[in-house]
């Protein structure tokens, strides 16, 4: 990395158990057991105020997991592909994923991945508690979200969304893509008792993050705490495109 070229600043903003903006050029490596040939920034987490782990993690060649992650009794994970090839194993099955792939696994599901790229994969992976029904029970699940329409975001035609888990009551949590079309935004400020982890993939845009417009743009990892207002528009030339988790299907806690 070297010496700093100019004055050190940060576009980086944090309010501990409200929301985050992590902007990628400040990003730092951890070292998590288990993991090999892996450069590993741990993003959302309780000591910002999530339920959940979200994790950047540049796979080196050869790198990969051996080890597993996951398979507490009661810890459920998901990946998503940045960029490469990936070989993901969970349940005595095996997936090949490239950009755009994914795999969940249900609590009690070792998640096993392995570079299989020449040069790096990059990976947006997730851990949380899983909150169980009666009667209901998660399974493993993979894809590739290139392969999901898009379906309009509340009637709104310039702004698109795709599930990439089911709906289904068995899960507590759902993973989405949401993609603003220049100029698009949200039908208005939203304020829910949901959290979310988001990675943008694409695009440039001004996010409201408890009432407060942060410019946002690809790379960058945003925390939204529950009831933290929270809304974007789209600017630049390219869609604002994002990957994000959500909790659902469960009431609240008393």
């Amino acid at each position: 990395m070297g010496y700093p070229k100019d004055l050190l600043s940060s576009r980086s903003v944090i309010e501990h158990g409200k929301y985050a903006l992590l902007a990628p050029e400040g990003l730092v490596n951890n070292v998590i057991p288990g993991f090999h040939h892996c450069l590993i920034s741990i993003l959302g987490s309780p000591k910002l105020g999530a339920s959940f782990v979200d994790y950047y993690v540049t796979m080196k060649k050869e790198g990969g997991n051996k080890e597993g992650f996951g398979g507490q009794e009661d810890v459920q994970t998901f990946v998503y592909i940045l960029e490469g090839k990936i070989k993901a194993s969970a349940d005595e099955k095996e997936f090949i994923l490239e950009e755009s792939g994914y795999l969940y696994c249900p609590p009690g599901v070792k998640m096993y991945l392995e570079n299989m790229n020449d040069g790096d994969s990059k990976l947006f992976l997730y851990k949380q508690k899983y909150r169980p029904l009666e009667g209901r029970k998660p399974w493993v699940i993979s894809g590739h979200a290139n392969s999901i329409e898009f379906r309009n975001y509340d009637d709104m035609h310039n702004v698109n969304i795709k599930d990439l888990l089911p709906a289904d009551l068995d899960f507590d949590m759902n993973f989405h893509i949401l993609s603003f079309d220049p100029a698009a935004s949200h039908p208005f400020i939203e304020t829910h008792v949901q959290e979310h982890g988001a990675y943008i993939l694409s695009g440039e845009g001004m996010y409201n993050l408890d009432n407060k417009w942060i410019p946002v743009k690809k790379g960058d990892y945003i925390f939204m705490g529950p009831y933290v207002h929270q809304a974007a528009y789209a600017v630049g030339r390219e869609n604002l495109t994002y990957v994000y988790s959500k909790d659902c299907n469960r009431d609240a806690e008393l």
